[in-house]
């Protein structure tokens, strides 16, 4: 007969030994999951509690989170900070390499959430290894994102996004001189955490929705966790991180742009068009493919239209709403807004000498399509 086990775990011993960087260890005294175990789960569970005490950036010494869903579909899409991506599927071939020497430390398995038995089947597996302390979190990542915590992704989600041209705005969260200056993530903001406060009006969007993703130096640098709670405090709904930050990338990818070497060419010139505040097709095409890095791109379009295609790097500010958010517009680079025909972005320009006339901004006369490849045709009136 089958007999439902709670998992039973010291929650203050288990956050003691975290704080003071000790290996992590489960001796029991109180109960750490309301959830019980079902027919074919493992039966040592705990919850989001207790896995938010192992996601620790830095990451802490003494456990392994290890998630059991499919890579590309699941994993690099989402998942819970710190933790390491073993699927199910290929267990057997990659626990090996990827699970501990030491058969005493504590392994936590999860997946996507109760219905899902990828979780318990690798506790198994792991158990028949000879690993001798495996808990699972079996409401999994649903419910670590339900509970507040913060949506992880992968450098190669990162990626993919590029590729796709998708409207992300990445956020480089490393000091500028240290760090950002040295190299990058390609199409990066700096936004430093110390400076965030000040320079965060500035720098991100306008527009509460718009996907933000929040990096530094990996699993020991916490200073994009940070930002990326600030930003939700500021009232931003749509906040990822990327835990493994620069280092995976430029281990996947190659090191990315320097600041010093950006700059080394002069930025395009700037050639007004035939109407007054315009800038010509040609110079923008110029500055859009050599030197994007040297104006903010600003989309006045409607959100549903942004999202459909627009210029990599691009932010969105709808005409509709730009003039109450007129003092959000940055002002350390020319701004060049941007719509489909040149009807609206004309207005925007117009508006911003009317409210901001301090502003250096111009607009593209221009019928612009972007197809579904992420190119774009453009054709000037």
């Amino acid at each position: 007969m089958f007999h439902p086990v709670k998992t039973i775990v010291s929650a203050s011993l288990l956050a003691a030994l975290l704080a003071s960087g000790a290996a992590v260890c489960t001796t029991a005294t109180a109960q750490e999951t309301t959830q019980v175990a079902k027919a074919g789960w493992y039966s040592q569970l705990v919850n989001a509690d207790f896995v938010k005490k192992i996601a620790q950036v830095p990451k802490v010494d003494g456990a392994m989170l290890i998630d059991s869903r499919p890579t590309a579909r699941k994993f690099d899409i989402g998942h819970i900070q710190t933790a390491v991506n073993i699927p199910d599927s290929a267990f057997d071939k990659l626990a090996p390499t990827l699970l501990p020497a030491d058969k005493a430390m504590l392994l936590v398995f999860y997946c996507d959430g109760p219905e899902c038995m990828l979780s318990h089947n690798s506790a198994f597996k792991a158990e028949k290894l000879g690993y001798t302390n495996i808990k699972v979190y079996a409401d999994g990542f649903p419910d670590w994102v339900k509970n507040g915590n913060l949506h992880a992704v992968s450098v190669a989600h990162i990626k993919k996004l590029m590729d796709e041209k998708a409207p992300i705005t990445l956020i480089d969260a490393r000091p500028a001189a240290r760090k950002y200056d040295l190299g990058h993530i390609p199409g990066a903001i700096n936004l430093p955490d110390s400076q965030f406060d000040k320079l965060a009006k500035d720098k991100l969007p306008a527009d509460k929705a718009a996907a933000l993703y929040f990096y530094c130096d990996g699993l020991a640098c916490k200073l994009s966790n940070d930002s990326a709670m600030k930003a939700i405090a500021l009232g931003y709904t749509n906040v990822k991180v990327v835990p493994e930050g620069y280092p995976a990338w430029a281990a996947a990818y190659g090191a990315g742009p320097t600041a010093s070497a950006a700059p080394a060419k002069s930025a395009p010139v700037i050639e007004a068009g035939k109407e007054a505040g315009t800038i010509s097709v040609a110079s923008f095409e110029r500055i859009y493919q050599e030197a994007p890095a040297s104006v903010h791109l600003i989309d006045v379009r409607e959100p549903q239209e942004f999202a459909a295609g627009t210029f990599k790097g691009a932010v969105n500010m709808p005409i509709n709403s730009l003039e109450k958010s007129i003092d959000k517009l940055p002002t350390d680079k020319p701004i060049v807004f941007f719509c489909g025909a040149g009807g609206r972005s004309g207005e925007a320009h117009d508006m911003a000498k009317l409210y901001k006339p301090e502003l250096k901004t111009v607009f593209l006369d221009a019928e612009i399509k972007w197809l579904k490849d992420g190119s774009y045709t453009i054709k000037g009136h």
